[in-house]
């Protein structure tokens, strides 16, 4: 009897939290498709991929991306419009990140709202400045 107790007890445990992580899945998996401005048929594939068990890896990697973009903007002391542009890139799929370091800062310097209005000497002084951190 105690055996048996102890089975149904075990069983409720391995259920909640379960249930707990398909909750907190459920959360992310809403807020992506909110996200993208996803609706009918393209929001219920969307949902359906992002909460099957075979897409655990890709959310993992892309979380681990966001640490990894979220550190770089904040060593950059990157704010507001800046850090947006930042963000974007470094979280797109199109980022190449086999891009070395000095690759990755000319990118965002050219990214940069101010360097696309300035011209000549302006401009190489800009990314002069940008490309040194500064």
């Amino acid at each position: 009897m105690k055996k048996l107790i102890l089975t149904i007890l075990m069983s409720t445990f391995c259920l909640t939290a379960n249930a707990v992580t398909q909750q907190d899945k459920m959360k992310t998996c809403n807020a992506d498709a909110g996200k993208k401005t996803l609706t009918g048929d393209a929001r219920k594939a969307f949902m359906k991929d992002c909460l099957s068990t075979k897409n655990q890896a890709t959310t993992t990697s892309q979380q681990d991306k966001m640490k990894m973009c979220n550190a770089d903007a904040g060593k950059k002391e990157l704010k507001g419009e800046e850090r947006k542009t930042f963000m974007k890139n470094c979280l797109s799929s199109k980022h190449d990140s086999s891009l070395n370091t000095q690759q990755n800062k000319m990118k965002a310097c050219n990214d940069n709202p101010k360097a696309k209005t300035l011209k000549g000497e302006e401009r190489k002084a800009f990314m002069k400045s940008c490309l040194s951190g500064g």
